[in-house]
């Protein structure tokens, strides 16, 4: 019995790292949203791939002639960009972990290229960042 609530315990147990780390709204609308906007050399932008409908779409689609998005979009953006990351856990976040170089430790399921060639990229730090709820 004591083996079995013991196994319980373990497997509801949430690691301490995502219980402490907080996602922050405004650091998320001036830090990590811009980079869903920004071109890197050789890549198309993550909002041209990530917004609208479809399965790949958690981005709000930018209204016509808008260069950011309004902080309405921007809040539903949070909210659904913040279901791809593990709070406390960069590594184990699909937000990053799809756009690194698998040789960098990301994983094979990116269809749009590595954006991240390695973890010392200023971008990816400034997801990492964010997962780990530093300002």
């Amino acid at each position: 019995m004591l083996v079995l609530w013991a196994l319980t315990a373990l497997m509801t147990l949430q690691p301490a790292s995502s219980s402490t780390a907080t996602l922050d709204f405004d650091y998320y609308k001036a830090n990590v949203e811009p980079i869903f906007l920004e071109k890197n050399p050789g890549f198309v932008r993550c909002v041209v791939c990530h917004s609208g409908e479809g399965r790949v779409g958690f981005l709000e689609e930018l209204s016509s002639n808008a260069d950011t998005w309004t902080d309405e979009q921007s809040r539903r953006n949070f909210e659904a960009v913040s279901r791809l990351v593990i709070p406390g856990q960069p590594l184990a976040s699909r937000l990053l972990m799809h756009p690194l170089e698998p040789d960098a430790g990301g994983d094979e399921f990116h269809n749009g290229g590595r954006q991240f060639s390695s973890q010392d990229d200023p971008k990816f730090k400034t997801l990492v960042a964010w997962v780990n709820g530093e300002q």
